[in-house]
């Protein structure tokens, strides 16, 4: 069992940055790839941005690429989502996933653990 708890979201201005964390429990993190989705108000959840489990291998939805970097810390058991000139339109309930069923880091199905979200909000 993995258990994932986000932080660091909030009510931001357009144009601001802000580092989201997800701490995760377990002696098996450093073995995981993790992923960050969003889910806006009546949409359905997306992929925002993996990582693979040494940190070697990156991936990016089109609409962060260049703008939000994800990285981790295995020897903290924490993934970052670092979110750089932000925009309204990147306001939504940001999650944290942990552990493929399968190999495909951009699918939400493929994740085993969830944690609970954080709230970003972005204000124009």
């Amino acid at each position: 069992q993995v258990q994932l708890v986000e932080s660091g979201g909030g009510l931001v201005q357009a144009g601001v940055s802000l580092r989201l964390s997800c701490a995760a429990s377990g002696r098996t993190f450093s073995t995981k790839t993790m992923g960050w989705f969003r889910q806006a108000p009546g949409k359905e959840r997306e992929f925002v941005a993996a990582i693979t489990s040494s940190g070697r291998n990156t991936y990016y939805a089109d609409s962060v690429e260049g703008r939000f970097t994800i990285a981790r810390d295995n020897a903290k058991n924490t993934v970052y989502l670092q979110m750089n000139s932000l925009k309204p339109e990147d306001t939504a309930v940001y999650y944290c996933a942990a552990d493929l069923k399968f190999y495909s880091p951009r699918d939400r199905t493929a994740y085993n653990y969830w944690g609970q979200g954080t709230q970003v909000t972005v204000s124009s």
